[in-house]
C-alpha cells in the first residue's frame, strides 16, 4: 500500500474520532441543559442540580450575574437563563453587566446591595477580580463561569474551561470554600531611574538603601481587612513585577483574540533578552535581601494555562503568600533550563542542581515589600495596573468565599 493510502486512512480515522467526540460533546451539553432546566423541556431527571435551580423551599433565592458582555457565549446564555426564569425553571435572577469605566466591581456591589445570595461573574480574569474585590470581607459566595483567555482562578479550582453551562451548574449546586485574597500596593511609581550610589549592595544601581527609615511605613495593613480600593489592587492568583509584566503589557489584543493564552508567550519571547533587574526584597520582619531577577512573583496559587505551576507549593487557603525570584543567565539556554525547571515543577519534581542559568527561588511569607531600580510593570492576575519603583503585596486569610466544585 502506497504512503497516500496510509495518509487518507490515518485522516479517515481522525475524522471518525472527531465525529465520535463531537457527538459526545454534544450529547454533555444537552443533557447539562437538561439538568439545569435551560431546553425549554421539564428537566430530565430529579436530584441537587433541579432542587437548587427550582425547588419550593427555597422561594426567596436571588441569583445575581455580572456579565462581561464582550465575551463570546455571554449574549446566548444571558437569553436561556431569562427563558428559564420566566418558565420558573430557575429562581430570581438579577443580571448586570460591566462597563469599561466598572469592569464589575459597582456591579457587584450593588448585587449584595439587592440580597444576592451569590454573585456569579461572568467574563475573564479582570471580571473576576472586580468582582472578588467587592464580595470580599461579605461573605457572599461568587460563582465563576470562565470565558476569558487565561480564566487562572478557575483553574486552580478545578472548574471546567470551554463549558459555561458545567460552571453554570457548579455555580448553582456546588459548595462553598473560604479562600485567601492578595493585595498589592504601589508605593513608588516613579518616573525615572534611582541615583547611583557608590558602594551600595547592589553595585552601581541601588534600589533602596538599607537603611529601614527607607523603607516604606503604610506596609503594615490590617490583615482581615479589605484593601484600601484608592490604592490598593486585589489579586487572586498571582502578582508580578519584571518579565512576567511586561509580557502581559506587550501582548497583542488582536492576536490574544484569536488564538488565546499562547499570544502571552509569543509576547514574552520579544523579552528575552531583556535585561536582569536590581532589587531589594523583605519578607515579613527579615532584614532586605539584595538580588539580581528576571522577575519576582508573589502568588496565592500558582496553576497556570498550558499545564504549567510555577509555585507548587501555594495554597489558596492557606494564609501564606508564595513567592518566586526567577532568573536566567546565558541568554536562550537560561531560558530554557527555566522552562524544564517550571515543567518539572508542575510534575512534583525540584532540580536541585549547583549553579544553575536559570532558577526559581521560592519564600512564604504574609507580607513582602520590594524596591527595584527603574519603574518596571505590575500586573495581577494578568492585568497590568502600572509602573513601580516599589510595591508592597499582603495576604488577607480567608477573606472571600467562592463555589467550587462538590468532593
Amino acid at each position: 500500500m502506497s504512503w497516500w493510502a496510509w495518509v487518507a486512512i490515518a485522516a479517515a480515522v481522525l475524522a471518525v474520532a472527531a465525529l465520535v467526540l463531537g457527538i459526545v460533546l454534544l450529547r454533555r451539553q444537552q443533557e447539562l441543559r437538561g439538568r439545569l432546566g435551560l431546553d425549554g423541556r421539564p428537566p430530565q431527571t430529579p436530584g441537587d442540580a433541579q432542587a437548587a435551580v427550582d425547588g419550593p423551599e427555597q422561594p426567596g433565592r436571588l441569583i445575581a450575574f455580572v456579565a462581561n458582555p464582550t465575551k463570546p457565549d455571554v449574549e446566548m446564555l444571558r437569553k436561556e437563563i431569562l427563558v428559564a426564569v420566566a418558565d420558573g425553571r430557575m429562581p430570581e435572577m438579577l443580571w448586570l453587566e460591566t462597563s469599561v469605566e466598572d469592569p464589575g466591581v459597582g456591579q457587584a456591589r450593588q448585587a449584595v446591595a439587592a440580597g444576592a445570595d451569590i454573585v456569579v461573574a461572568m467574563g475573564g480574569d479582570g471580571t473576576v477580580r472586580a468582582v472578588a474585590e467587592a464580595l470580599v470581607g461579605t461573605g457572599v459566595p461568587m460563582g465563576l463561569l470562565p470565558l476569558g483567555t487565561g480564566n487562572l482562578l478557575a483553574r486552580n479550582l478545578d472548574l471546567p474551561i470551554g463549558n459555561p453551562l458545567s460552571a453554570l451548574e457548579i455555580a448553582l449546586t456546588g459548595i462553598d470554600r473560604a479562600i485567601d485574597v492578595g493585595w498589592v500596593r504601589i508605593l513608588d511609581g516613579g518616573p525615572g531611574p534611582v541615583p547611583a550610589r557608590a558602594g551600595s549592595p547592589v553595585a552601581e544601581l541601588d534600589p533602596m538603601e538599607l537603611d529601614p527609615t527607607r523603607w516604606p511605613t503604610d506596609a503594615d495593613p490590617d490583615d482581615d481587612a479589605p484593601g484600601d480600593e484608592l490604592s490598593e489592587h486585589i489579586f487572586l492568583v498571582i502578582a508580578g513585577l519584571g518579565f512576567d509584566a511586561a509580557m502581559v503589557a506587550d501582548t497583542d489584543l488582536g492576536l490574544k483574540a484569536r488564538v488565546g493564552w499562547i499570544a502571552y508567550f509569543m509576547s514574552g519571547v520579544r523579552h528575552l533578552h531583556g535585561r536582569r533587574l536590581r532589587a531589594l526584597v523583605r519578607l515579613d520582619d527579615r532584614p532586605p535581601t539584595a538580588l539580581r531577577l528576571r522577575s519576582l512573583l508573589v502568588g496565592n496559587c500558582g496553576r497556570l494555562p498550558g499545564g504549567l505551576t510555577l509555585l507548587p507549593d501555594a495554597v489558596l487557603d492557606d494564609g501564606w503568600l508564595d513567592v518566586a525570584a526567577i532568573d536566567t543567565r546565558g541568554g536562550v539556554a537560561g531560558w530554557a533550563q527555566l522552562f524544564g525547571e517550571v515543567v518539572l515543577q508542575g510534575v512534583g519534581v525540584r532540580a536541585e542542581l549547583p549553579a544553575k542559568i536559570g532558577r526559581i527561588d521560592h519564600a512564604r511569607a504574609r507580607r513582602v515589600l520590594v524596591r527595584v531600580s527603574t519603574p518596571e510593570h505590575v500586573q495581577v492576575d494578568g492585568d497590568v495596573i502600572g509602573t513601580a519603583r516599589a510595591l508592597s503585596a499582603h495576604i488577607q486569610a480567608g477573606g472571600l468565599v467562592v463555589r467550587v466544585p462538590k468532593p
